[in-house]
């Protein structure tokens, strides 16, 4: 949950710029989307480099981006037709989940980073929430997977659900002493000695031994820059490379799913890991539940994404989008 809160702070705006921000790129339905609203979201996704490839390449990026902003807006305006609203403390509880992971000094600086204010992710966040009512209403509501269309997905993919080893899910608070630049945790907190490393992985571990979230504190803290914002997960590690660590392979046999191990020290630094889940070997049958729960999130999710595609596409059947710069694009080639 908290990745996801994370993440909506983190993406691009979609929702339309008042008038007078550029060159107007396209209408729907007479509403403008400017340029600016485009080359902000091309910006953000390129990185500091600013291009993405040739100028032919950058442009199909842009004209790629500028189709999203129009299905978005078409989404916002069949809302409103539909009497779909956002109440203000719906608003307030979003906004809410977005600031829990910064300090306001740091909420302020990912606002600025992308050009915004807060008023303006109020509104993001409205239109997000409202968008969502849309598409649970209308598309995810009328979803539905079978026990039958469960157990043909299985026959066709059997060797799928084949292990060939015991794999273990886990994750990790990682801390290592001395100064590094890629540490990116949320809370920016590097341990650059030897004495700070100790001390800090003692405060953590005794904070996962009060009961604090193993997720949430590994996003704060952790110092592994690859697994710290996905809350330490390593996703699964075979036996056989499990068993090339012998202190973390004893650790790990000794565990059961759900326990968090005590300090383990390495020449890399401090780690404490928790046991997310164990996938024992051979052939895993129908009954499991786990691989019916698997197979069902699978299903539901390409359901969903093909409605949703077409119901989109219906949509925009009925409104009138007018894309100028594909058409720009088109007298260029002329």
């Amino acid at each position: 949950m908290m990745a996801a809160a994370v993440a909506v702070l983190l993406m691009p705006a979609c929702k339309p710029r008042p008038a007078g921000s550029g060159t107007v790129w396209a209408q729907v339905d007479g509403h403008p989307i400017f340029s600016s609203q485009v080359e902000k979201i091309y910006r953000s996704r390129v990185g500091s480099t600013g291009e993405a490839g040739d100028p032919e390449e950058a442009l199909s990026y842009k004209l790629n981006i500028l189709n999203e902003l129009i299905n978005n807006q078409i989404l916002v305006a069949h809302a409103a037709r539909s009497g779909i609203t956002v109440s203000e403390s719906e608003v307030d509880t979003k906004m809410g989940q977005l600031k829990s992971p910064y300090s306001q000094e740091q909420f302020e600086q990912k606002l600025k980073e992308r050009g915004i204010g807060e008023d303006d992710l109020r509104e993001e966040v409205r239109t997000t929430l409202t968008v969502n009512k849309l598409i649970n209403r209308d598309i995810n509501a009328r979803v539905s997977v079978s026990d039958a269309d469960i157990s043909s997905f299985y026959q066709k993919n059997k060797a799928s659900f084949d292990v060939p080893e015991t794999e273990f899910h886990l994750a990790q608070v990682q801390v290592t002493p001395g100064s590094s630049n890629e540490v990116h945790n949320l809370k920016n907190d590097d341990a650059k000695t030897p004495e700070m490393a100790q001390r800090k992985i003692q405060a953590l571990y005794a904070q996962l031994r009060s009961g604090q979230d193993f997720a949430r504190v590994a996003q704060n803290y952790s110092e592994d820059p690859t697994t710290a914002m996905s809350g330490g997960d390593m996703g699964f590690v075979p036996e056989s490379s499990l068993a090339a660590n012998s202190d973390l392979n004893r650790v790990v046999k000794a565990m059961k799913p759900g326990q968090i191990s005590g300090i383990i020290t390495t020449p890399s630094g401090y780690h404490i890991i928790k046991l997310l889940g164990i996938e024992q070997a051979g052939q895993h049958p129908l009954t499991d539940p786990k691989v019916q729960s698997q197979i069902r999130k699978t299903l539901q999710n390409e359901k969903e994404q093909l409605l949703k595609a077409a119901y989109i596409e219906t949509l925009r059947d009925n409104a009138k989008v007018k894309n100028l710069l594909a058409e720009q694009i088109v007298k260029a080639a002329q």
